[in-house]
């Protein structure tokens, strides 16, 4: 694991290559469009080439791309409802009982969070909050199945109100194999499953198929294909965000349990090989400590393979002079996730300016978040915390100011405009402030 100390050298590590790679290994992209277009193409050239695709063939293009890319052999692009219900009747009780949940606490969570209409009669102003009409949400699929990103995904849209919400996800297998997936979709009253995924599918979502419906809004993590096809869609449809590798920091202190702190960020490296688990501490010891725990609990895993490597390429043991310069390096790095193993983990909240999320105190660890805390975990990475918020009921709603001004506050601003757009030369707005000043 590489090890810093101070806030210098600790930037240096953790700022290089910062941001979401959108470039892909070259060889590797010009092998894999050369098989599946006839020619060698960017990652950029790639996904284009999809698109217009999607665009043009509509439903062929699907079953052609997701045969030629995915090894899916789809017999149709979605998912009857029955069979929602039919997987939720499937699964284990515990798995079934444990969704139910997460679900409830997710629900309510973004319940509180909703915002209210407001409108100030003696202003003569106000606000509306108005939901998209439609949305769908990418769910990672193909080697593992995220019955968890349904629920965080489609419950804060229907909390906000959204008519028509779908999924999308990748089932190169048999649709049983992941009945938790749509499980997971019939509890959280998603009314339509596609088992399509990659570019291909965020194609479909933004022009419409034969078999898919258009969309106004996408969001949900994917992979560097996923994400680029967002990007390139964002105008035709809303996106939330585009998101890179999970990244987790711990601060700790002396006071800190290294076998939870260790324990925390192994399920971080677990994610991906890619995955940024960081701790930044005031003590030598709890370094040196956690190092020795990840070391020991590492082999455990039945992904112990890409924690390894993410562990090694990608985590980093900052050892800093005190609390403050901890909170300094966080708030530089941005990370998606900030857990508190400190003695008063409650008092550093304040000073926490840039997070995806907070856990205060080593029983509130970012798994619980992962699954059911109550708030998404769709979360800011690779720095977008910054200006970036987590997925929420706010993503998918529109803010629409209403303006009702009466006769004595229309003179007084009309007043106001017609002196501003004078000076800006705009003399057809002037006039048509100073014509409803004559008429009162």
């Amino acid at each position: 694991m590489r090890k810093a100390t101070g806030i210098e050298q600790s930037l240096d590590i953790l700022l290089k290559n910062r941001g979401i790679d959108l470039e892909g290994d070259p060889k590797y992209i010009s092998q894999f469009s050369e098989a599946i277009f006839g020619e060698k193409l960017s990652l950029l050239d790639y996904v284009k080439e999809i698109l217009a695709k999607v665009k043009t063939d509509g439903d062929k293009a699907i079953y052609d791309l997701s045969s030629k890319i995915d090894g899916q052999n789809l017999k149709q692009v979605f998912m009857e409802k029955k069979d929602l219900e039919k997987a939720y009747t499937h699964i284990p009780s515990n798995l079934r009982e444990a969704l139910e949940f997460s679900a409830n606490r997710i629900k309510n969570f973004h319940a509180r969070s909703m915002p209210t209409d407001w409108h100030d009669n003696l202003e003569g102003y106000g606000q509306r909050y108005v939901p998209v009409n439609s949305a769908a949400a990418y769910i990672p699929g193909g080697t593992a199945r995220y019955p968890s990103t349904v629920l965080m995904t489609a419950i804060p849209a229907r909390v906000a109100g959204v008519e028509e919400i779908a999924i999308t996800c990748p089932m190169p297998k048999s649709p049983l194999e992941y009945a938790s997936v749509l499980a997971a979709a019939y509890i959280s009253e998603v009314d339509q499953v596609y088992c399509v995924g990659g570019a291909q599918s965020i194609g479909a979502l933004a022009y419409g198929t034969e078999s898919v419906s258009k969309v106004d809004f996408i969001c949900g993590p994917g992979n560097v294909f996923v994400t680029l096809a967002k990007k390139l869609v964002y105008g035709e449809v809303g996106i939330d965000g585009l998101y890179g590798p999970t990244e987790t920091v711990v601060i700790a202190d002396e006071h800190a349990n290294p076998t939870l702190c260790a324990a925390d960020l192994i399920a971080q490296a677990e994610h991906d090989s890619l995955a940024r688990p960081v701790l930044i501490t005031t003590s030598p010891k709890i370094a040196a400590d956690v190092e020795a725990e990840i070391h020991l609990r590492l082999s455990r895993l039945d992904r112990s393979e890409i924690a390894t490597k993410s562990i090694e390429t990608q985590g980093l043991i900052s050892i800093v002079n005190n609390l403050g310069e901890a909170l300094e390096l966080s708030n530089s790095f941005a990370p998606e996730h900030v857990c508190l193993a400190t003695k008063d983990p409650e008092k550093l909240v304040p000073a926490i300016k840039n997070a995806g999320m907070i856990f205060v105190g080593e029983l509130s660890h970012e798994v619980l978040g992962d699954y059911g805390a109550g708030p998404s975990h769709v979360m800011p990475t690779a720095g977008t915390a910054r200006f970036n918020s987590g997925l929420g009921v706010q993503s998918f709603l529109k803010t629409m100011p209403v303006v009702t001004i009466d006769s004595e506050n229309s003179s007084k601003l009309g007043h106001v405009a017609s002196v501003i757009a004078r000076e800006e030369g705009l003399t057809g707005h002037a006039e048509a402030a100073e014509i409803r000043i004559e008429l009162n």
